[in-house]
C-alpha cells in the first residue's frame, strides 16, 4: 500500500480512502479480525468492511476504531492546538480569541487628479 499520498493536493474522497485503509492496515498488522475490532470499538461489522474498502465511515466510528487500536495519542495530531500561538498571545496580551473577524476589503489604489492633466 502506498502511504505517500499528498493530502494537500488530494480530494476529500482520497483523504478518506487513505485514512480508512491505513486504519485497516494497522488492524491487519496487529492480527485483529474485523469482527473483534468491531466488537471492541462498538461499531458494526459492516462499518469495518467499509473501512477496509476505503469507504467513508462516520467520524464517531473512525474515532472509536482509533481508540480501540490504542491510537488516541494520534488524534491530537489531526488538528493543531489553537491555544499554542505565542506571537498572537503576545499581541493580545495573553487573551484568547473569542470570535472570528471579517477581513477588511482591499483598498483601491488612489492617485492624484483624474489623469487628464
Amino acid at each position: 500500500m502506498n502511504h505517500k499520498t499528498d493530502f494537500s493536493a488530494a480530494s476529500s474522497d482520497t483523504v478518506i480512502e487513505q485514512l480508512c485503509k491505513r486504519l485497516d492496515q494497522l488492524r491487519l498488522s496487529r492480527n485483529i479480525s474485523q469482527a473483534d475490532l468491531a466488537r471492541e470499538a462498538g461499531v458494526s461489522r459492516s462499518t469495518m468492511t467499509r473501512l477496509a474498502d476505503g469507504q467513508a465511515i462516520s467520524l464517531d466510528s473512525f474515532v472509536r476504531v482509533m481508540m480501540a487500536l490504542g491510537l488516541t495519542d494520534h488524534l491530537a495530531a489531526l488538528l493543531p492546538d489553537p491555544a499554542i500561538r505565542p506571537v498572537e498571545r503576545l499581541q493580545r496580551h495573553g487573551g484568547e480569541r473569542q470570535r472570528a473577524r471579517r477581513k477588511k476589503p482591499a483598498e483601491s489604489e488612489w492617485t492624484w487628479g483624474d489623469g487628464k492633466g
